[in-house]
């Protein structure tokens, strides 16, 4: 019984210091930013999607997986990486608007909400008519308030149509400006004959509920031309450019000549 009793104090204690260590560990992360470019499949480049690289000090050569991180911090923390894309965007203007491109930053249901009541990130975001905002299909649910209610919302694309359980819903009951269709149905399709007839009718499905439809996870010739094929207005992956830092964003070409 006292066993018992003390196994049952402990216990607690354990967790509560697994708790505190781990907090501590995602504290200590530390991030890069890069990007990269979305190309129309007439090979025009569309904008950029950034994207956050996670690493710890210890070890920092290995990225860690970004949605383990955002999932691990608290809303504010992710509302300050926001901040500091905001920024880092920004100091890139020029070249967004005199090459009418657009820059996607991703962002979940909280961050999207809290954001509404900070007015200025709301200012800074009206003064950059280019900046976008990436939802996956769950970011919805998190929303005390209905998309139409969202300052932006003809700002919003869905983002990873297809990762994990896809839902017709999720793109019929609000039109987004662009559609995002994952890496893994994109590659599940494409391995059969008939799969790619799916792909195809998919595509053409959703250009009816947005402005566009863009293709994820693009690595090879053979899908770059099955994304021209098709009613995509664009894509990006490995086959058109790998992901960079900032310092070569002006670098970047306008046209893919693949």
């Amino acid at each position: 019984m006292i066993t018992k009793m003390m196994l049952g104090l402990i216990t607690p204690s354990f967790t509560a210091i697994e708790r505190v260590k781990a907090q501590s560990y995602w504290r200590q992360c530390q991030r890069v930013y890069r990007f990269q470019p979305i190309y129309r499949t007439t090979g025009k480049l569309l904008g950029i999607e950034l994207l956050t690289g996670v690493f710890h000090p210890a070890n920092p050569h290995k990225f860690i997986s970004p949605e383990e991180y955002f999932v691990a911090i608290a809303v504010g923390k992710r509302l300050q990486i926001v901040q500091e894309q905001l920024d880092l965007l920004q100091r890139w203007q020029n070249l967004f608007i005199d090459n009418e491109l657009l820059a996607s930053i991703n962002v979940d249901g909280q961050v999207l909400e809290v954001l509404q009541s900070d007015s200025a990130l709301q200012a800074q975001i009206n003064a950059m008519p280019y900046v976008r905002f990436e939802l996956v299909e769950s970011a919805e649910h998190a929303l005390s308030i209905p998309l139409s209610q969202i300052q932006q919302s003809d700002r919003l694309w869905l983002d990873d149509f297809g990762q994990g359980i896809a839902n017709f819903s999720s793109f019929t009951t609000w039109h987004y400006e662009y559609i995002k269709i994952a890496r893994d149905l994109f590659i599940l399709l494409g391995q059969s004959e008939e799969g790619s007839r799916l792909f195809y009718t998919l595509v053409t499905l959703m250009k009816r509920y947005s402005k566009g439809v863009i293709i994820e996870g693009v690595e090879t010739a053979a899908e770059w031309a099955m994304v021209r094929n098709s009613d995509a207005l664009a894509a990006q992956g490995y086959y058109l450019a790998r992901p960079v830092v900032f310092d070569h964003l002006d670098n970047l070409p306008i046209h893919f000549k693949g």
